[in-house]
This record gives structure tokens, C-alpha cells and sequence, in this order.
């Protein structure tokens, strides 16, 4: 006879935990396949329970198929694969997940930091939203963004980046990489897709597992040469003109003018302007965009919010060249949005009463006192005299040439053991580059400037292990 303490079942319902002790007899092997349970009324009385328990108890073991029962009959057991047994019970608790590494310094975070995040303006915002749209945050989102957040970024590109654009133009989409897929869909995976090289590896990724070709271009102190775009093959560029990632060289106009030419020599041709960090140039005025000098209607503009507010803000958005609409409309126009609508809403009342402008002048201030502090920092460090400082004045992050000659990553690792995370160019270079200069990638965002200081000694120690 089957004999479970019923009283020990905690708080579950009696017909739960009697169905859960069987179910563990019979995955165990305690209980063999074929063989015959108690009668409902007589497992009842051993059990000292009411007939009604064991009842629903063997309908659920029925239900879910570890019992058979056959009328006027009983129930039996079912064949089942037997688990093995389970190993003790130390071992079966689940793993705490490794603590994260704490760096004393670390370069490779491409985000923004979120000390200026305005936490109290969203949350009135988001407040507002509740209480203003109401049943419109509930229903369906348009494939393409909701309508507001869509007038309200046609209004900001075009005071901003002088881009003029309808909201149907205008895709919002969870991050960039999400919009990448979308476009490899629109475009068409038959087509050859060139990328930066040393570049943002994400993009090209994303085309490669799409099944598209891709083609690296090089690029040199202006960005990528429209004479490699020429005899590369290529139907698509990805490019980020502005301030390129990573070597932060920016695109002359007789260049963009070039690769804007090239494009509309051939049907289907298009440039991808990853337009990432523009809000941040601390010199003169912003670069203008190639989409707002594109007269042939051949660029897709695509910009993002987790480098001008937090990381963790995932909507971006494209601007689609009009000749592409009905084709986008058509293939891709069953996709749902992939934001959630409280975050467009709320990003739609941030962009149309200003707050957008005054936090982007407040954090440019802030990452200008940021880099300045870095800077001051390599500096007035031992390694001043072995490393030259380029690209300072573009944006979020600049280069540091290192007067060595060890491989990058002998130094990555031998930084690594001694707490300090680094990136170097050719951690984004995809293809071999022979003899380059050894040059760090500093994202100073969020530079943790109370351990800079000893971070640079560290670095410095390393070089001279190898003189």
C-alpha cells in the first residue's frame, strides 16, 4: 500500500501533494511501469483522507500521462523514462551566478554613463502618459512606431540634422542591431553589404547571419575611400561618416559627395548612415549628415537613444528613403513594434517640450568635463611621454597610440590580470593589417576618475616590462 504523511504537505492542497508523491515515485522507479495503484477508496482509507483527494489526484496522474486507468479495472502505471537518481541534495541547489568583475579601469564600455540620466523628469513624464492616453497605451502599435514619437523625431531631425522626413518614413525599432535585421530583410539578403574596417562589428555580424555577403573597406584618416567602394563589389555601404567608430575620423565633404554619386550610378544602391554619437561634438557645429545633402534619395538615416540618455533605452529609429516605402510596406508591414508604448509616449513628450535639448547640452557639458579630466589625467601620468592622444574633439571616445611594441594582446591580457580592461583598434579590425601602431580605444563615459590615476601607473608598468 502507498503511504504518504499527508500532514507534511506544507501548504499545498492535499490532492496536490498526494499527486505530487506519486508522480515522484513513479519518475523515480519506486513504482514500475504496469503496475496496479490502490483502488481510490482504499488508498483513501490508508491514508486517512477523503475519497475526493485521491480522485483528483490519480485524474491529474491520468491527465498528464503517468497513469492509465481502465474501466471497472483501477489505474496502472505508464511506461516512462525513469530518472535517474538525483544526486544529493547540495548539489542540486541552484548556482549563484559569478559576481561581476569590478575593473579599475574599463575602456571598453561604448554607452553613455547614466549619472545625468533625468530620472524625475521621465518619471512626471511617464505619469503624464498614464493619466493622458490612458486606454491608447493598450492597443496595437503600428509597425512603425506610434505616431507621435514618429512627429515628434521628423521635428528633431530636422532642427537637429537638418533632415527633412515624413513620420512614414520614420521606423522605431528596439536597438540598432534590430533595425539592421529589418533592413537586410528590406534590401535583400542576395545583396553585398560593405562595412568599416576597423568598424562596429555588430553590423556586419548581423548581415552575415542573414545570410548576406560581406565586404570590408578600410579606412583611413577620412573615412572610407569611394574609390574602394568602386571595385569592392558592394550594393550597400555601412557607413558612420560623422565620427567613425572606432578611428574617429570624419568624412569630407568631397568624399561624402563621391560615395553619394556612386550610389545613384546603379539601381538599388544605398548608403546606411549610422549617425550614433552626433549630439556629442564639442567643437564647431555638428557635421552635417549625408542624408540631409543626399539629392537622389538613396541614404537611410539611423540614429540611436542609448548613447544620448541610457543604454539600457532601447528604441531607435531609421529614416527610410521614400522609393523604399511601398516595398517596406508590403514585406515587413506584418511585424509588430518591438517598443513598448509607455517608453515611444514618453520619449515623444521628452522630445516635443524640450527636455531632450536641455539634457543633451547638460551631458555635453558634463562628458566635456569628462574627457578634459581624462586627458589632464594621461597627462600628468607617467605615461605621457609614450602616447600620443588623436581624435579628442569628435565625440564619446578618442585614441591613444602607445609607444610600444608588444602585441595588443599580450598587453589586453597581462592588463586584464592587473584589473584594467582595454580596447584596441584591432580588437575592430577584420582583416590583417601588417605593422600598425598599438592604440587603445578610450570610451570615457563612464571612466571611473578616482582610480585613473592608478590605473595609468598600471599601464605604464606594463610598457616597461618591455622595453
Amino acid at each position: 500500500m502507498l503511504t504518504y504523511d499527508l500532514e507534511r504537505r506544507g501548504s499545498l492542497a492535499r490532492y496536490d501533494y498526494l499527486y505530487r508523491c506519486i508522480k515522484e515515485d513513479i519518475l523515480s522507479g519506486r513504482l514500475a511501469a504496469g503496475e496496479k495503484l490502490p483502488s481510490k477508496r482504499a488508498l483513501a482509507r490508508h491514508l486517512e483522507t477523503a475519497v475526493v483527494t485521491v480522485e483528483n489526484a490519480y485524474a491529474q496522474l491520468s491527465a498528464e500521462g503517468y497513469l492509465r486507468p481502465e474501466e471497472k479495472r483501477g489505474y496502472f502505471v505508464c511506461p516512462v523514462e525513469v530518472r535517474p537518481d538525483r544526486p544529493p541534495a547540495a548539489e542540486t541547489r541552484p548556482r549563484q551566478a559569478a559576481p561581476q568583475r569590478r575593473w579599475l579601469l574599463d575602456m571598453t564600455g561604448g554607452g553613455s554613463g547614466t549619472e545625468g540620466f533625468p530620472f524625475s523628469v521621465w518619471a512626471r513624464l511617464m505619469r503624464r502618459v498614464i493619466t493622458e492616453e490612458g486606454e491608447r497605451l493598450m492597443r496595437s502599435m503600428p509597425h512603425s512606431g506610434a505616431l507621435p514619437l514618429r512627429q515628434a523625431l521628423a521635428r528633431h531631425i530636422y532642427q537637429f540634422r537638418g533632415i527633412a522626413a515624413d513620420p512614414e518614413q520614420i521606423v522605431v525599432g528596439a536597438g540598432t542591431e534590430y533595425l539592421y535585421n529589418l533592413l537586410v530583410q528590406l534590401l535583400g539578403r542576395d545583396r553585398v553589404y560593405g562595412v568599416e574596417d576597423p568598424g562596429y562589428s555588430k553590423a556586419g555580424r548581423v548581415y552575415a547571419l542573414n545570410g548576406a555577403a560581406c565586404v570590408c573597406l578600410p579606412v583611413d584618416g577620412q573615412g572610407v575611400d569611394p574609390a574602394q567602394a568602386e571595385g569592392s563589389g558592394a550594393d550597400i555601404l555601412h557607413l558612420s561618416p560623422n565620427h567613425q567608430f572606432p578611428t574617429g575620423a570624419v568624412m569630407p565633404i568631397a568624399r561624402r559627395q563621391s560615395l553619394l554619386r556612386w550610389a545613384g550610378e546603379a539601381p538599388g544602391r544605398y548608403l546606411i548612415e549610422d549617425d550614433y554619437d552626433s549630439e556629442f561634438r564639442f567643437t564647431g557645429r555638428p557635421i552635417p549628415t549625408l542624408r540631409s545633402i543626399d539629392q537622389a534619395d538613396r541614404v537611410i538615416y539611423m540614429n540611436t537613444f542609448s548613447r544620448s540618455l541610457a543604454p539600457s533605452l532601447r528604441i531607435a529609429y531609421m529614416v527610410l528613403p521614400r522609393p523604399l516605402l511601398e516595398a517596406y510596406q508590403a514585406r515587413l508591414g506584418f511585424y509588430s513594434c518591438t517598443v513598448p508604448a509607455m517608453e515611444q509616449y514618453t520619449l515623444a513628450r521628452f522630445l516635443e517640450d524640450g527636455h531632450f535639448d536641455a539634457h543633451v547640452n547638460r551631458m555635453r557639458v558634463f562628458y566635456r568635463a569628462r574627457r578634459d579630466a581624462v586627458l589632464q589625467a594621461i597627462e600628468e601620468s607617467p605615461l605621457a611621454g609614450r602616447c600620443r592622444v588623436m581624435g579628442e574633439n569628435a565625440g564619446l571616445h578618442f585614441l591613444l597610440e602607445l609607444d610600444t611594441e608588444v602585441p595588443d594582446e599580450v598587453l589586453a591580457r597581462q592588463a586584464e590580470e592587473r584589473g584594467l580592461r582595454l580596447a584596441f583598434l584591432s580588437d575592430y579590425q577584420q582583416r590583417a593589417a601588417g605593422d600598425r601602431p598599438h592604440t587603445l580605444v578610450v570610451n570615457y563615459p563612464g571612466t571611473d576618475l578616482e582610480h585613473l590615476a592608478q590605473a595609468l601607473d598600471i599601464l605604464t608598468e606594463i610598457l616597461d616590462q618591455h622595453p
